[in-house]
């Protein structure tokens, strides 16, 4: 036991993400593989929200377990610390909230001129209070509680002692987007419980695409702010609006090019933001030079 210990001290992050996946994947595959691997859609319809259970609880568990074993009871209140941390200004709440259905919905408005299948869910459902309390539910608990005082709450300030927020944005997005494949592939089974690259593909372009570019921008808000609650309403407003409030009911190629096209955009604003702080940065130089 203090080998473990020994060697998750100097290998925080490895240990971290390691203890994710054995909680969050052996809980998919304890609790799923009776269903099949993958399994029918009848089956997973009936036990998606048992299986799922576990698997949720790996991020949050894991930063906890780490918390206390590398950096004893003060790095436990420094976590805790960050949970209280509400006063960051108004405009990071709106950067939170707001960045994931700004960067949808004008898209989705201009592809539904192609196809009436990207419209908004908002704009189409037939019950949009219960939409949008399922969205605000699901996004809040399990996207916000759940997961960021694992990924933001332990890994983005341990990778940022050694990382850009680029490189941090990366590490954590792209582990955070393979961290969603076992789960998904057991509920992409169609009726016959064969594999349905329809229903698994798409959510894999998500996942290897979005989530990293978003992890970015995320990283760079809880630089400025070292604010947990940010970082969940971040996280939730992405849940809520790509799953539920703004999903378009496209599904297969179509659903898949949607994904293509939002990573791009979301690149974009990543590859923008970094030119407009290095312009800033280089502005103030220039100032600084000019006043010495």
């Amino acid at each position: 036991m203090q080998t473990v210990a020994a060697w998750a001290r100097h290998h925080p992050v490895v240990a971290y993400f390691t203890l994710t996946f054995i909680i969050s994947w052996g809980g998919v595959l304890a609790l799923g593989s009776p269903y099949g691997m993958p399994a029918t859609s009848e089956q997973f319809g009936k036990a998606w929200p048992v299986v799922f259970l576990p698997y949720f609880f790996g991020p949050v568990t894991a930063s906890l377990v780490l918390t206390a074993l590398v950096d004893g009871r003060a790095g436990s209140r420094r976590l805790l610390s960050r949970f209280g941390k509400w006063r960051v200004g108004i405009r990071w709440y709106a950067v939170a909230i707001l960045a994931a259905p700004l960067l949808t919905v004008p898209m989705l408005l201009l592809l539904s001129l192609v196809s009436r299948d990207y419209l908004p869910a908002i704009f189409v459902s037939d019950n949009r209070p219960g939409l949008i309390v399922m969205g605000l539910v699901v996004g809040l608990v399990f996207g916000g509680l759940f997961e960021e005082p694992g990924w933001t709450g332990f890994a983005v300030p341990k990778l940022r002692e050694h990382y850009s927020i680029l490189g941090t944005g990366l590490i954590v997005g792209m582990l955070h987007g393979v961290w969603h494949f076992l789960p998904t592939f057991w509920g992409s089974g169609d009726a016959s419980g064969a594999l349905s690259l329809t229903l698994f593909l798409p959510p894999c372009l998500f996942y290897a695409g979005v989530l990293p570019a978003y992890r970015v921008l995320m990283v760079d808000v809880y630089d400025h702010t070292e604010s947990l609650p940010v970082s969940m309403l971040m996280h939730a407003s992405l849940t809520a609006s790509t799953l539920f409030i703004l999903a378009p009911s496209a599904s297969g190629t179509a659903l898949a090019m949607y994904y293509v096209i939002l990573t791009g955009v979301v690149w974009g604003i990543v590859a923008l933001v970094r030119l407009t702080k290095r312009g800033l940065r280089g502005a103030l130089r220039t100032k600084e030079a000019g006043v010495s």
